[in-house]
C-alpha cells in the first residue's frame, strides 16, 4: 500500500482516486475546499473510499503526489508546495493549454518546453514523472475499454521514480507492454504537444473515450 495524494478534485482526480483506492492504496484527494468536494462526490452508495484534505496537507502527508490540477495554473500552485513536495515523486497527468473560442485546447502554455519540464525546474528536489496525459480521463483507469490497446507514455529523469509509477499504472489496469518509457523529462514536450490533436477529434466525434497511441 502506498500513501497517495491527488491534487485536483475534478473528473481526472476523482477518477484516479477511486481506482487507486480500490487497488488498496491509501488515497487523499486534495482540493481548495475539501468539505465541498466531499459533499459533491458523496453518493447513495459508499463507493468512494478515500480521504479529503486541503492541497497543502495532501502534499505533505503523501508519499507520491499526482498533479491533476488545471495545467495552466499547475506551475504556480505546485511551486507554492515546494517544501511539501521535496523528496517525493510527483506524477504529472495535466496538460498546460490556453483555450480556443469554443473552450477546447487551442495552444500550449509552454511552447518549446512542457509543464513537466517547468515543474521539474521549479521543484529540483522532487522527482517529476509525466504520464497519462494523452487520453480522455476515463481511459486512464480503464484502458481495456478501447477496441485497440492504448499507450501510456512515461517521461522522467529518475529511473527509480519511473519504475514506481509503472507499478501504479499496473494498478490502474495498464499492461507492461503498453507502457512506453520515452526517456528523460524533456520528452514530455512531445506527449504534451499531442493535446493539440485532441480538440479536432472531439469536434468531429464528440466526447468519446480515446487515446493517442503507438501502433506497432
Amino acid at each position: 500500500m502506498i500513501n497517495i495524494g491527488i491534487l485536483g478534485a475534478g473528473r481526472v482526480g476523482t477518477n484516479l482516486a477511486g481506482k487507486l483506492s480500490a487497488a488498496g492504496h491509501h488515497v487523499t484527494l486534495g482540493s481548495r475546499n475539501p468539505e465541498a468536494t466531499a459533499a459533491r462526490t458523496a453518493g447513495p452508495a459508499p463507493r468512494l473510499a478515500f480521504a479529503f484534505a486541503d492541497q497543502r496537507t495532501t502534499a505533505r502527508t503523501a508519499d507520491i503526489v499526482i498533479n491533476a490540477t488545471p495545467g495552466d495554473s499547475s506551475l504556480e500552485r505546485l511551486t507554492d508546495l515546494r517544501t511539501e513536495l521535496s523528496g517525493k515523486i510527483l506524477v504529472d497527468v495535466s496538460n498546460a493549454t490556453r483555450d480556443a473560442a469554443d473552450g477546447l485546447p487551442g495552444d500550449l502554455c509552454y511552447p518549446g518546453s512542457s509543464l513537466a519540464e517547468q515543474l521539474q525546474a521549479a521543484l529540483p528536489d522532487t522527482h517529476v514523472v509525466k504520464t497519462l496525459n494523452t487520453m480522455l480521463f476515463m481511459v486512464m483507469t480503464a484502458p481495456e475499454m478501447l477496441a485497440a490497446p492504448p499507450t501510456a507514455y512515461l517521461s522522467g529523469d529518475d529511473e527509480h521514480a519511473k519504475r514506481t509509477v509503472t507499478g501504479l499504472l499496473g494498478d490502474l489496469g495498464w499492461q507492461p507492454e503498453r507502457i512506453e518509457n520515452l526517456g528523460g523529462i524533456i520528452t514530455a514536450r512531445a506527449t504534451e504537444a499531442m493535446i493539440l490533436l485532441v480538440p479536432h477529434i472531439l469536434r468531429r466525434h464528440g466526447f468519446k473515450p480515446f487515446a493517442v497511441s503507438l501502433a506497432r
